[in-house]
């Protein structure tokens, strides 16, 4: 075994026995680029991404054509990289039902969160409900510019109606970080509404995401009148 295989399997009994929680950042990354360039040193391409990027979340986040500008990071190397964010998000979602049940603002913010995990740009998701409130389909319906997805009223329609759902819940995201609404959020979340209502479909909630946390429109002093069924 050569000096550097000697170091991967180290490295890789270590995660096995314990985990990454006493790795440091870089050493996340040369574990994760053993499995795409195995015949290479990958300690130096580590700390290069890391101080090219500022963070291993900025790694992460970064797009593969930025991934691939970074010498020696290869399109095998920037393309499982570039899983790690979108699995991540497909694991969260495998852990909500599509049956859920969503009475509570907490439960919807619950329910929705994993959605938007590792998303750069805007995306839009609509959550149709029964008359019991249970989920029947969990849908992205729009994804932007790093700056706006355009919401379609006639898509977010088409969609609830396809679904037959009673009423339905709007969630986007804030590419900011920062989960509060714009006036562009609440006009077209009045404009909406009022689409909805014609068809019969109550707009239950349109929640906005901005990291890991959420807010309410319906639970807002401003904008809860929208909400109202009557």
């Amino acid at each position: 075994m050569s000096i550097h295989g000697g170091h991967r399997q180290r490295m890789k009994d270590r995660f096995l026995h314990h985990g990454l929680d006493n790795f440091d950042d870089h050493s996340v990354l040369e574990l994760l680029l053993f499995f795409a360039l195995p015949r290479k040193d990958v300690n130096p391409l580590a700390h290069q991404l890391l101080n090219h990027f500022g963070s291993l979340s900025s790694v992460f986040d970064a797009s593969f054509d930025e991934l691939s500008k970074i010498d020696g990071i290869g399109d095998s190397a920037a393309t499982l990289i570039k899983l790690i964010p979108d699995i991540s998000r497909r694991y969260q979602i495998s852990k909500t039902s599509f049956d859920s049940i969503l009475s509570t603002t907490e439960e919807i913010g619950n329910y929705l969160l994993p959605r938007f995990t590792g998303y750069r740009d805007e995306v839009v998701y609509l959550t149709c409900l029964d008359a019991k409130n249970q989920v029947i389909s969990c849908t992205l319906v729009s994804k932007g510019s790093v700056n706006a997805a355009h919401i379609s009223t006639r898509g977010i329609l088409e969609t609830a109606l396809s679904h037959n759902a009673t009423s339905v819940i709007l969630a986007h995201n804030h590419t900011s970080g920062v989960a509060l609404p714009s006036t562009e959020d609440i006009v077209t979340t009045r404009q909406l509404s009022a689409v909805l209502k014609a068809a019969g479909i109550f707009l239950r909630d349109h929640i906005i995401i901005g990291g890991s946390d959420f807010i309410s429109l319906r639970d807002s002093d401003r904008t809860h009148q929208i909400f109202c069924e009557e």
